[in-house]
């Protein structure tokens, strides 16, 4: 998006710095300029304009209502297409705030530290661009019920495969299968869209064995050409309800001709905090059948250790919110320190998530990390395409 078609609102409460801001927008390129000095005025203004504006450049240390209460405002009232906080304050605080905005639905550009300077407005704004293009490709269009269920009846939603790749050699040594529904009008719909509506129709069970038993067909083929790769397939929260769950799968996997010992079934951590009480009996049972397990996501919810120290999981995958960034981010750097260390003294294989950059790769490099998936290596692609993709891998310089 060219600068010169953005729409700007400025809300600083300290004059001088409202000027400059407003100064260097206009030295940019950006033409269509909106300023408050507080909160209330801003709400206020935002309320009255005829469209919403593409970017709030919003400070938070505000008299009255602060920028925090400000930016959940514009969350639930959809007032903004783009936040980009602006505060001299402490990284730790600008990361919390910029997490609360994300969370509330907002697209967040990159916090700018104070004093302003054009450098640092023009990389923000350049973000917008890719924030933009990125909701774009994942717009689904209109999903319905009828549609999705006769899709999953169809075995349209299939799966598609995402490398993971040994940091110390670049090796590739397993997939991720996640699920993908591509439509007749050429769009590729991801699982948040679609997920929530099976979930409410109960029928994501039966998209966890339709991925199970479809990924295990592509990893049979493989394995006949020579391409020995682990797999790893997301299962549902309420696999742990079901005391069948453990037989299904055995059954699922051999039929497609595939050792349960080279299978790993990734659950969130947030499902594992919610049901592991309940459990316990199901993961040891797939423990039993010889299925690595997984605690996918972890550090984002709110487990306790004892916990995890109960579940007999084989593998912990690091977060990708933890993993942006962190080679800049002392606080984000030492929770994947503590996370690989804890993965060290429990006996489990470490996987990092969401590795863009080869700083990325350096930093998990660095701190022993032994396994990394992300757009670094490759985005995932459809079974009959990861062969090529695997090809063109090479391992980062560093």
């Amino acid at each position: 998006m060219s600068l010169s078609l953005l729409s700007v609102v400025v809300v600083e409460d300290h004059g001088f710095q409202r000027r400059m801001a407003l100064r260097l927008l206009s030295e940019l390129g950006v033409a269509r300029l909106h300023e408050a000095g507080d909160g209330a005025s801003a709400l206020r203004l935002l309320r009255s304009l005829a469209q919403v504006p593409d970017v709030v450049l919003v400070d938070l240390d505000m008299p009255g209502m602060d920028g925090i209460e400000f930016i959940d405002h514009l969350a639930r009232e959809h007032l903004a297409r783009a936040i980009l906080v602006v505060s001299a304050l402490d990284a730790a605080l600008l990361h919390t705030v910029q997490t609360m905005a994300r969370a509330c639905g907002l697209r967040v550009l990159e916090a700018v530290p104070k004093p302003l300077t054009r450098s640092k407005l023009s990389q923000a704004l350049a973000g917008l661009e890719l924030v933009a293009a990125a909701v774009a490709d994942d717009d689904p269009g209109e999903i319905g019920l009828d549609s999705l269920r006769a899709a999953l009846a169809a075995g349209e939603i299939v799966p598609w495969f995402q490398p993971q790749v040994e940091l110390g050699n670049g090796r590739a040594i397993g997939v991720e299968a996640l699920a993908r529904w591509p439509r007749s009008d050429g769009r590729v719909v991801l699982p948040q869209h679609f997920l929530p509506l099976l979930e409410n129709d109960d029928l994501v069970d039966e998209l966890t064995e339709q991925m199970l038993a479809q990924a295990c067909r592509w990893k049979r083929q493989w394995d006949r050409s020579g391409l020995r790769l682990k797999l790893s397939v997301n299962v549902s929260a309420s696999t742990l309800d079901d005391a069948g769950a453990a037989d299904r799968y055995q059954r699922i996997v051999r039929e497609a001709g595939v050792d349960p010992a080279e299978v790993v079934l990734e659950l969130t951590e947030s499902s594992l905090i919610a049901d592991a009480a309940r459990g316990l009996g199901v993961l040891a049972r797939l423990r039993l059948k010889g299925f690595g397990l997984s605690i996918d996501d972890f550090g984002t919810g709110w487990s306790s250790l004892s916990q995890l120290s109960q579940v007999p999981f084989t593998e912990l995958k690091i977060d990708q919110e933890f993993i942006a960034g962190a080679n800049q981010q002392p606080r984000k750097r030492a929770v994947v320190e503590a996370s690989l260390d804890l993965a060290r003294k429990l006996g489990l294989d470490a996987v990092a998530e969401g590795v863009e950059t080869v700083e990325d790769w350096q930093m998990l490099a660095e701190l022993g990390c032994a396994i990394a998936q992300g757009r670094l290596i490759g985005d995932a692609v459809p079974g009959e395409e990861l062969p090529a993709l695997l090809g063109r891998w090479r391992r980062p310089e560093h």
